[in-house]
């Protein structure tokens, strides 16, 4: 019995020995695995960093950031597979969705997006309406991203110390740093690059957390160098001055910009002002953005004074600017009305809109639009339907900010293809083709509703003012080489003088004489509230006048003004009147 009970308890030893050796080997086969999987992620995330993400340094800055990230996972779960997978999925998910905002809003993801967007549930409902696809696959790969954490964090046998993971992340806190510095600030346009996804992204984030820290950022000088402007408490006027029509033509470009492209040359008439000549009109962005237009027209600064925080101007100083295009109006006894083709509370235009005097907004909604794509007509009859009403029962002047959008993006389909209306001559680029369908329609509706304007209100008295806010994508095989080859560059580095950025103004009157339009060879697009102020014979506040010195003094020019220290001057006295606020 001694013997037998010391050869089992030997053999139970021997078989525990060899179960803790198996054990053993199969986890060394496990970590062999792992880290095998892991070389693999990472090999594959590199690859990726050379070929898209720029130069060396912005490589670098990009590879310290995600191991940086990398390690921060590794601290929390203790396990690198589950590092490994969720900083790679993470840079994937950002890699795709820049892709697909670039090639549906023209602008890379920013960090500042997550606030921007998921703080706007009809921004996120607009997205899933109109670009379904796309935000399925994005809310997909979020939940891919899950199943691949959970699985990784049982798989993984791995369980790093904290305080070696810990030592890592100091150690690559610095790293990003120093890459950081030697990347530099990322070129004016990367914002809207469909490379370097990664790095815009990354780079985004400091200024995210110092805007959403400190506030709004605007360039300005660190003096005035002049007193505060006063704000007017009213407006004398000895008659009752001309209603105004602000029309924004969505992608709307002189087709007559591009001497080789064959079009109808009637088109040609709707881009004349009353003096019977062209007025170029520099703005801010290039396929996309409308917002950034409007907000220079109606808030009368640059976009580009708020560096790369610009594409979010709206939502950001909404309630922040004052002596406002709308408010100049209210002052002198207008009453004010947005007719918006989308949604009010779209990328947070309505509250914008609200807080800078226009607070009777008529959204798809209320005009019984059921996808916004509407021609032109539709809402011109819905502006006019509102004009019959208030001028049965008022004699309140009558500001509309009217927004067309049958000539927006995409151009892959025909718009009301029913309608036989001119596009381009043969061989006319498909895109650029249905564009000038598009255009044919604009022209034709606009005519109508002066025409209109003129029959039903034959007693009163219109300014008319509308714009281009931007060329259209189609235009792009019409640039230049050195245009073309700098919009699909890495560092998107479109100078602010290119003719990607003309567009036009134009200035009519219905039983209205429109006075001397400024005498500028282009006219950069924070002007034109100024210049429509003076169209309409109204008083300028001493802001406005302002503006109107510093149109004489840059000729025309804003951000590109030679005399730079003046634009920045000004910007500082906006803020010390408390017109602006910076923070």
């Amino acid at each position: 019995m001694t013997d037998h009970s010391t050869i089992s308890r030997a053999a139970s030893r021997s078989g525990l020995l060899r179960r803790a050796r198996q054990a053993v080997e199969t986890w060394q086969l496990g970590v062999r695995g792992i880290s095998f999987s892991i070389l693999l992620i990472a090999s594959g995330a590199a690859a990726y960093c050379w070929q898209h993400e720029g130069n060396g340094a912005s490589i670098a800055f990009v590879i310290s950031v995600s191991l940086l990230v990398a390690a921060a996972l590794v601290l929390i779960t203790r396990r690198i597979l589950v590092a490994a997978v969720v900083t790679v999925a993470m840079m994937a998910i950002v890699v795709l969705a820049s892709s697909e905002k670039v090639r549906l809003m023209h602008m890379a993801i920013h960090a500042y997006d997550l606030v921007y967007y998921l703080s706007s549930p009809a921004t996120l409902k607009f997205l899933f309406l109109n670009f379904p696809g796309p935000m399925v696959q994005l809310f997909g790969a979020f939940a891919a991203l899950a199943v691949a954490a959970w699985a990784a964090f049982h798989i993984d046998p791995t369980r790093i110390a904290r305080h070696h993971s810990a030592l890592a992340l100091a150690v690559l806190v610095g790293l990003t740093a120093w890459t950081a510095s030697v990347k530099g600030s990322r070129a004016d346009m990367q914002q809207f690059a469909q490379d370097l996804a990664l790095s815009t992204f990354y780079s985004s984030w400091s200024e995210t957390f110092e805007t959403l820290w400190r506030g709004q950022l605007f360039e300005a000088a660190p003096s005035a160098g002049g007193a505060p402007f006063l704000l007017p408490a009213s407006c004398d006027l000895p008659k009752k001055p001309p209603h105004i029509l602000l029309i924004h033509q969505e992608s709307v470009v002189p087709p007559e910009y591009f001497p080789k492209l064959g079009y109808d040359k009637s088109l040609d008439s709707m881009f004349r002002s009353a003096d019977k000549k062209l007025h170029p009109l520099r703005v801010e962005t290039y396929a996309g953005a409308s917002w950034l237009t409007e907000f220079s027209i109606l808030a009368g600064v640059s976009t580009y004074s708020f560096g790369g925080m610009r594409p979010f101007v709206q939502a950001m100083m909404a309630g922040k600017v004052h002596d406002t295009l709308p408010e100049a109006l209210t002052r002198c006894g207008y009453r004010n009305t947005v007719f918006y083709p989308l949604s009010k509370n779209f990328v947070s235009n309505g509250r914008f809109y609200s807080a800078i005097g226009m607070p009777e907004i008529f959204d798809m909604k209320d005009q019984g639009s059921k996808s916004g794509h509407e021609r032109d007509s539709f809402f011109y009859g819905n502006a006019l339907n509102m004009m019959e009403k208030h001028f049965a029962t008022s004699q309140q002047p009558l500001f509309t900010f009217l927004i067309t959008f049958a000539t927006h993006q995409p151009y892959h389909f025909a718009f009301m293809p029913e309608l036989k209306v001119p596009g381009g001559a043969p061989g006319t680029n498909p895109e650029m083709n249905e564009f000038l369908r598009r255009l044919s329609m604009a022209h034709t509706d606009y005519d109508w509703m002066k025409a209109e304007l003129a029959k039903r209100f034959p007693n009163e008295r219109f300014l008319i003012v509308h714009y281009g806010d931007h060329q259209p994508a189609s235009t792009w095989p019409l640039l230049s080489e050195a245009d073309k080859n700098a919009i699909r560059s890495k560092d998107r580095n479109l100078t602010k003088d290119s003719p990607a950025y003309l567009t036009y103004y134009a200035v009519e009157g219905i039983n209205y004489e429109v006075p001397k339009l400024p005498d500028m060879a282009t006219l950069d697009v924070p002007y034109v509230g100024t210049m429509l102020l003076e169209a309409a014979g109204l008083p300028l506040s001493p802001a406005y006048q302002e503006r109107k010195r510093l149109m004489q003094v840059c000729n025309g020019r804003y951000n590109g003004c030679e005399k730079s220290n003046e634009i920045l001057a000004f910007h500082r006295r906006l803020i010390d009147s408390g017109l602006l606020e910076a923070r």
